[in-house]
């Protein structure tokens, strides 16, 4: 049996933000992680994947980017070497190889049961990030068994995938990155699009993430945003960590020959079925975008820029086929494998605790469960920055102060 005061589960780039931070305060605690730091970039990301996020932006505590490329993107192997020096440079109270298996209340805090034992403690920061399960639907269970079936969490490389058609289901980062991968490569690609977010990779001279930094959009706070709970379940956006800063939007995937379709609807009879609503989507995608693009050229005028720099403009809207694919035999051989891009869940199966509403989402206010409870790595957690890397920062400096406060306070009696 251990005692600390505080148990970080997940050692990611959050888990490893908050250890510095408590460390910093001269808070004993424990790292628990299930593999080795960062995880799930090592085992569960493929193996040509670059961070959508330019270099600038992808800093670990104490190990900021210091490469010659501040606005290239990251392979993965590289990130993964950052997270060792990382864990290595602070010290950081890791136990590797270990698996939660159940958080409950104990005592005047919570007992974090693993695999290897037993930790008491005062609080808990749950650490683990939004992307442990992949969501497929129950109707996969009826596509063809010849059919191999991928997520992004289990494709590594192009061997996983036969030769032949791939459906891939889902049109946000994964999704794209993967349908211009594979058609690039040779197989004939069928995207099924339902809600997703257009963004260009650069605008007006500058990657659009510089823009969304100087116009404080990635600052904007949980608190300030109409319908929360909409905006955290927001698709990640349509862009590709590439050297040559090319886009990857609907456009530019059917220049490559790739086949969009509207939502998957269901499986049904060895056919995939799709929705009619590829145009809604594509629509109001292409909208949200130009708001976007609004608020940029709105910055740069207020701001002296505007005739210092590429002139505002427009994107051509998505294209869309003129009768889109309905349905798609998935018995007569063309189609080979499926990739469900369709999104990931939080993994809370071993959480003992009523702080999870009836969809399964972790109710918490800025990170915040309660009595001593943490959340990190959900989307739009504290601000828009939450789910980027260096989102890091600011979350676990306002958690960590929260933190400090509330074991200050007595106990009941």
């Amino acid at each position: 049996m251990k005692r600390t005061t505080a148990v970080i589960i997940g050692a990611g780039h959050q888990g490893l933000a908050m250890s510095q931070k408590l460390a910093e305060r001269g808070v004993d605690h424990i790292v628990v992680e299930r593999g080795q730091a960062g995880n799930s970039w090592r085992n569960e990301r493929w193996d040509s994947l670059r961070l959508l996020s330019p270099n600038w932006l992808n800093g670990l505590p104490g190990v900021p980017y210091r490469g010659a490329d501040q606005d290239g993107f990251l392979r993965v192997s590289d990130l993964i070497s950052m997270f060792d020096a990382c864990a290595h440079r602070n010290a950081t109270p890791l136990m590797t190889e270990t698996k939660v298996v159940a958080l409950d209340a104990f005592g005047d805090g919570y007992r974090v049961q693993t695999d290897q034992g037993a930790i008491d403690c005062r609080s808990v920061i749950m650490a683990t990030g939004t992307n442990a399960i992949a969501n497929v639907p129950a109707f996969a269970d009826a596509i063809p068994v010849d059919i191999v079936q991928h997520t992004p969490l289990s494709y590594k490389r192009l061997s996983d995938i036969p030769d032949g058609g791939v459906l891939i289901v889902g049109a946000a980062a994964s999704g794209v990155q993967l349908a211009r991968e594979l058609q690039l490569a040779g197989r004939q690609v069928t995207l099924a699009v339902g809600n997703h977010v257009r963004m260009p990779r650069k605008y007006r001279d500058a990657d659009i993430m510089v823009w969304m930094e100087i116009t404080g959009m990635f600052d904007e706070s949980h608190r300030d945003v109409d319908d929360l709970a909409r905006v955290r379940r927001r698709p990640s956006p349509q862009l590709i960590g590439a050297p040559s800063h090319q886009q990857v939007d609907l456009n530019a995937l059917q220049d490559l020959g790739v086949e969009i379709t509207g939502r998957l609807a269901s499986i049904a009879g060895g056919s995939a079925w799709f929705s009619g609503s590829l145009a809604n989507h594509c629509t109001a995608a292409d909208l949200k975008m130009n708001r976007l693009l609004d608020r940029c050229d709105a910055w740069a005028v207020e701001h002296g820029l505007d005739a210092l720099i590429e002139q505002p403009h427009r994107f051509a809207p998505t294209r869309q086929p003129a009768e889109p694919r309905l349905k798609l035999d998935l018995t007569d051989g063309s189609v080979r494998s499926v990739i469900w891009a369709s999104g990931f869940r939080p993994d809370y199966r071993w959480l003992n605790l009523p702080v999870v509403d009836g969809k399964g989402r972790l109710v918490h206010d800025g990170g915040v469960v309660g009595n001593g409870l943490y959340a990190m790595g959900l989307p739009f957690l504290r601000t828009a920055r939450s789910q980027f890397i260096s989102g890091g920062e600011g979350d676990s400096t306002a958690l960590a102060d929260h933190m400090c406060n509330w074991l200050a306070k007595p106990l009941a009696a």
